[in-house]
């Protein structure tokens, strides 16, 4: 247990000692709509600023990451994510914490963090993991790395790569992620692409993944689970 716990500290350090290379604070949101409206302003990084002499030590604190999250949907996999939006400490200070936990066989799905960098460290079980490169060079394709992962083991996943992990093993497997911004958003390759509201035209689809559109139809028809 106490490995755990030192190897977790471990990662946090990491993420918290690059925040001079951290993707903060770059915007935090997808888009900001002006207003003119004062009452309406955003004074920073997103959230408005509580009033120091108003501020706590629950502020900064945030309990129950020992808890396992509950796996029981399709993908086997769920992640507890810590970041500004339910640690109001963390605005600003370019860092996040997630917990992820795999049933046998479990899958956190190709995803990306468009605003973070993504520290990897496995306490329990046995990981399959790998990201994609982006802009492959002429005559190249998107060139995939891969590693087993084992407790103990540490995995970087560059900021805004196409990313997964997989529990190989046969037993449950428990991961920490450190990521380097307050909220570094997810996209989930599948659900973006075959679940959005609006659904993306089938016509386009299907030519960009050169299938029938029968196909684009039946995936678009899916439930498409999210695990964040």
């Amino acid at each position: 247990m106490a490995l755990k716990y030192f190897l977790l500290t471990i990662a946090i350090l990491a993420v918290v000692t690059s925040i001079s290379h951290a993707s903060d604070p770059s915007p935090l949101q997808d888009f900001c709509v002006a207003v003119n409206d004062s009452k309406s302003a955003v004074f920073v990084n997103g959230k408005f600023c509580k009033d120091p002499k108003d501020v706590t030590a629950d502020d900064f604190f945030r309990p129950g990451l020992n808890v396992p999250g509950n796996t029981s949907n399709q993908l086997g996999s769920v992640v507890t994510a810590v970041n500004v939006n339910n640690l109001p400490g963390l605005n600003t200070l370019g860092i996040s914490l997630a917990r992820i936990d795999f049933e046998p066989y479990g899958l956190n799905p190709p995803h990306t963090h468009p605003r973070g960098t993504e520290v990897l460290v496995v306490l329990e079980g046995t990981l399959y993991v790998g990201f994609v490169l982006s802009n492959p060079g002429p005559k190249m394709k998107n060139k995939l790395f891969t590693k087993i992962l084992h407790p103990g083991d540490v995995f970087v996943f560059p900021i805004g790569l196409i990313h997964f992990q997989f529990n190989v093993g046969k037993t449950k497997a428990v991961a920490f992620a450190g990521l380097s911004s307050q909220n570094p958003g997810v996209i989930t390759i599948a659900n973006a692409i075959f679940g959005s509201d609006p659904p993306i035209n089938d016509d386009v689809l299907a030519k960009a993944f050169q299938v029938d559109k029968k196909v684009v139809d039946y995936l678009q028809s899916q439930f498409w689970w999210d695990n964040n």
